[in-house]
């Protein structure tokens, strides 16, 4: 199969990596960890989320947060809205392009908002709907679509069927969420068989969870079916709190950096200033960083053979 040319990254660090974060990170560590994923050349940066501060303490400063961000020509800043007060929050923190997440299981959607799929979707259409009225972008999450904590394997027409519907509400792309990280390259290209059949690739993306190591060969497997948009995460963060203690989260915006680039595809990220973004916000975390990439010091460098080394200077 013909591997596409050029990939668009959304970084979601901001957002999804912060989220669960223990230590609180202050909100000026946040804009500028925003400030250096823009520099680095990343085109989408999912910059923080406006939900209840009850729910996500650690976004709680989000109408603080958008508006200090320095946004760099061309690049897009979506956040996450639940809800249409959430909506008016980043309204008026300068909102131009919002995510609404809807799970694949009516049992996930209990569990995470106290509605089933059709409870959540109508919420969700009272969001887009006001969202595309004032002409904001619209992208769409449907989480767990490959496997869900509370129901197990999900079938892919399940989440064709909730894709299709959140593409129905108008939104305008819709992100594949591996929300546990159990999908293997087979599940990837079974639940694309089913949704390529209510959307074209281009409106496509993978959210995927490196939790049992499938996250790479996932995201080669939904590139050749013609998949364009991948999200990561700096340094790999951020955790799945649904696969067990000290699980793996999100895939590292380092390694598919790196990935990428071992194919030949196009996608305008430097690795260093990933890298630097990375060990920047890990200063303010408590903890280290997963990414593999990130650890090995990024790409390889060249050495001097055994014994060649120069005398040292006397």
């Amino acid at each position: 199969m013909t591997m596409p040319e050029r990939v668009t990254i959304v970084e979601v660090g901001p957002r999804d990596g912060l989220q669960n974060e223990a230590a609180r990170i202050p909100t000026a560590a946040k804009v500028a960890f925003i400030d250096r994923l823009s520099a680095a050349g990343l085109g989408v940066i999912e910059a923080t989320s406006f939900v209840h501060p009850r729910a996500v303490p650690q976004l709680a400063d989000a109408d603080e947060v958008l508006p200090a961000i320095a946004r760099a020509p061309g690049v897009r800043y979506p956040v996450l809205v639940p809800t249409r007060r959430g909506l008016e929050r980043a309204i008026a923190a300068g909102a131009d392009e919002i995510a609404v997440v809807i799970g694949a299981t009516d049992a996930f959607n209990r569990a995470n908002l106290n509605r089933t799929v059709d409870g959540a979707l109508a919420d969700a259409a009272l969001v887009v709907t006001a969202a595309r009225a004032r002409g904001m972008r619209v992208r769409g999450y449907v989480s767990v679509a490959f496997g869900c904590p509370y129901e197990g394997e999900v079938p892919p027409g399940t989440t064709a069927a909730v894709a299709g519907r959140l593409l129905a509400l108008g939104a305008d792309e819709i992100s594949l969420g591996d929300t546990i990280g159990a999908a293997t390259p087979g599940d990837v290209h079974r639940v694309l068989d089913a949704v390529l059949a209510v959307t074209d690739a281009g409106r496509l993306g993978l959210h995927a969870h490196d939790t049992r190591g499938q996250a790479l060969a996932n995201v080669y497997a939904a590139l050749e079916r013609g998949v364009t948009i991948v999200d990561s995460s700096a340094g790999g963060l951020g955790g799945c709190p649904f696969a067990g203690p000290g699980a793996v989260g999100n895939l590292a915006t380092e390694d598919l950096v790196y990935f990428l680039d071992g194919l030949g595809i196009a996608h305008g990220v430097s690795l260093e200033g990933v890298m630097e973004a990375s060990a920047f916000i890990a200063g303010h975390l408590g903890h280290g960083l997963r990414s593999p990439t990130h650890l090995a010091g990024g790409r390889p460098r060249t050495r001097p053979l055994p014994g060649t080394d120069p005398p040292p200077a006397v």
